[in-house]
């Protein structure tokens, strides 16, 4: 049965465009085909240029090849600064607001050929403030926060790949949710240059797509890395299975699929031991917790102290917190994050990656808002690359996905790892079927 063009992985898109078997025109079109269906379900978007999209598809298609990313529609997440759409950082208070230039990241996967065709929904200033944006998987439920567009967009094939940004878990838990892979990488490896500011120390450019090779295409390029292009791996991993000290958290369906990766894993060939969390670690959450606010109320002083009453309640709240930190508290906590990542690195020298949960469970019912990012938090904290993958499902029949971690700065080996055991997780589960298939959409 031949795949609709819209549900084509980017690689394998990348290819019939580079050989020219497809057209960007054709492609776009059917992306805007899947979206024109199921956006008034979905809400995954903001603001949408498909005339425009489909001019520079054109000019793609009658000009030489441009880049890697030649021919393919992205979603780019309202946090992010575009030229040619409305940026609104998911606030009312940027309403009119039409930044004068792209964001780095924005700009790079131009450069390489990729095609904007949109803005995607994030919630307020990449907070708690939910969006309007559903599951694909079942309406009913959230997509999770706080790059809910582009995690929607992908799962629910309307574009191959969308931009997003992770400050505590907002790439790693949407994906998870949505059943789709995110890649949050090491901390400054994507440039944020023209991305709303939330957490100077955490704030994180990363992405979703629907497999590993498809998200490292858009890493390669955003990274200037072309080892990604090629995610060839040979020896057998040593993966360390860390179960947090949120275990406690967990629901049924993430120690299920913790368990089940590994055994599938070890029987894989790779070498698997428990890491623990040291007890000294145990206030992770709240270090992180406590920088985001500090560092959220200084970055959004101007929003604070000028339009306090265009801000939710929700992130009002944070931002308070937040002021109420003394610098000298914010260091100390800083110096204490520190301690704490110094001992997590000496791990690797037994591990080559680490794999722990993605999020609680299945994603919870949209109008009890996001999901809760303590999962992600320490990682995020750590600075270190982490990668979604989906294999399971829940009670619900929702995806559930583990992140696996790896060392800060070798990101192409936590990819080349990630489709290694990605590709066993998924044989293992779905022997019969493609991870695009794993669950209903509409």
């Amino acid at each position: 049965m031949s795949t609709a063009l819209n549900s084509l992985g980017a690689v394998q898109a990348a290819r019939k465009l580079q050989r020219r078997e497809l057209t960007a025109v054709q492609l776009v079109r059917a992306c805007f085909a899947r979206i024109e269906q199921r956006e008034n379900t979905i809400h995954a978007w903001t603001a949408l240029q498909k005339q425009a999209a489909l001019d520079v598809a054109q000019a793609l298609d009658d000009g030489p090849l441009q880049g890697p990313l030649h021919g393919l529609p992205i979603g780019v997440k309202d946090l992010f600064d575009t030229v040619d759409l409305p940026t609104r950082y998911g606030s009312p208070i940027y309403e009119r607001h039409r930044p004068g230039l792209d964001a780095a990241a924005v700009a790079l996967c131009r450069g390489a050929g990729a095609i904007v065709v949109g803005k995607t929904v994030t919630t307020e200033f990449a907070t708690y403030q939910a969006g309007p944006t559903r599951n694909p998987r079942n309406e009913a439920y959230t997509p999770g926060g706080s790059s809910s567009g582009s995690a929607a967009a992908v799962a629910d094939d309307m574009v191959p790949f969308a931009l997003g940004s992770q400050t505590a878990g907002s790439i790693i838990r949407p994906a998870s949710y949505c059943g789709i892979v995110g890649f949050k990488p090491t901390f400054g490896a994507i440039p944020r240059a023209g991305v709303k500011s939330l957490a100077e120390s955490l704030d994180t450019v990363g992405g979703f797509a629907r497999s590993v090779p498809d998200v490292a295409l858009f890493a390669s390029v955003m990274m200037r890395d072309a080892r990604m292009q090629d995610l060839s791996y040979d020896a057998k991993p040593r993966v360390g299975m860390c179960r947090t000290l949120q275990w406690r958290h967990a629901q049924a369906e993430t120690k299920e699929a913790f368990a089940q990766a590994a055994a599938t894993l070890s029987r894989a060939g790779a070498t698997v031991k428990e890491v623990p969390l040291p007890s000294q670690d145990c206030m992770l959450v709240q270090l992180h917790a406590d920088i985001m606010a500090y560092e959220a109320s200084q970055s959004l002083a101007f929003e604070r102290l000028q339009h306090a009453g265009q801000l939710s309640p929700k992130i009002q709240a944070v931002l308070e917190a937040g002021a109420q930190i003394s610098a000298e508290q914010h260091i100390k906590t800083l110096a204490r994050a520190e301690e704490s990542r110094i001992r997590v690195n000496s791990w690797f020298d037994d591990c080559d990656v680490l794999l722990a949960p993605s999020a609680a469970g299945e994603a919870p019912f949209a109008d009890l808002g996001t999901g809760d990012p303590q999962f992600s938090r320490p990682w995020t904290l750590f600075g270190l690359p982490c990668l979604n993958l989906p294999f399971a499902t829940g009670p619900q029949g929702l995806p559930v996905g583990l992140q696996l971690i790896g060392q800060r700065y070798d990101d192409y080996r936590t990819l080349a790892i990630g489709a290694w055991v990605h590709e066993r997780l998924l044989e293992a589960n779905a022997p019969d079927i493609g991870a695009s298939d794993m669950w209903p959409r509409g």
